[in-house]
């Protein structure tokens, strides 16, 4: 992997976490109630908004792309936290735990990428942004069938590989649109 993509992926995992740590700090860890089901509910919402975006030609609410891939990529580490510790009725972790937590998720992230990044010669440089949106409601309606399947799956990754896919290609898209700046 080369170094414009490390440095590029960290920053945006840099920003992702200040925004972490901030609604942590303002909310606490209000999301630790929240099923995975919900998560993924609220990831779709964020990544079907991102295709009217992309398709439309007026925007009328004044949040943009990029905030929406941030929050696809924040709401997604949170799923895979909630998919190893299980959803609570009342809030149970420090900052300190919320924010190691999600660390560790986006550290597995950075690492799933740099492993497909060297097999697929970061084939994501061709694509364009609408392709990885599409890809992640693709990924997103995937994880909803095996929600509604109890988790099982005969052949295919389990729910968290393709939250990790999501993470990945929602860092991408950021990438390739900072680099049209």
């Amino acid at each position: 992997m080369n170094n414009q993509t490390k440095n590029q992926f960290t920053n945006i995992v840099a920003q992702c976490k200040r925004l972490f740590e901030a609604k942590t700090n303002d909310y606490g860890p209000a999301w630790r109630i929240l099923r995975s089901s919900s998560l993924t509910d609220q990831i779709y919402i964020k990544a079907n908004r991102i295709r009217s975006l992309q398709t439309k030609s007026q925007q009328l609410v004044d949040e943009g792309i990029e905030s929406e891939f941030i929050g696809i990529i924040n709401y997604s580490a949170m799923a895979i936290i909630q998919l190893h510790l299980k959803p609570v009725d009342q809030p149970d972790l420090e900052m300190e735990q919320s924010l190691a937590l999600f660390n560790e998720v986006l550290n597995d992230s950075y690492e799933l990428m740099q492993r497909k990044n060297h097999d697929y010669d970061e084939a994501w440089r061709n694509m364009r942004v609408s392709s990885l949106t599409d890809i992640i409601l693709m990924k997103l309606l995937r994880i909803k069938q095996i929600e509604d399947n109890n988790g099982e799956t005969k052949v295919s990754e389990g729910v968290d590989a393709n939250y990790f896919d999501i993470i990945n290609y929602a860092i991408f898209a950021l990438i390739l649109l900072n680099e049209k700046k």
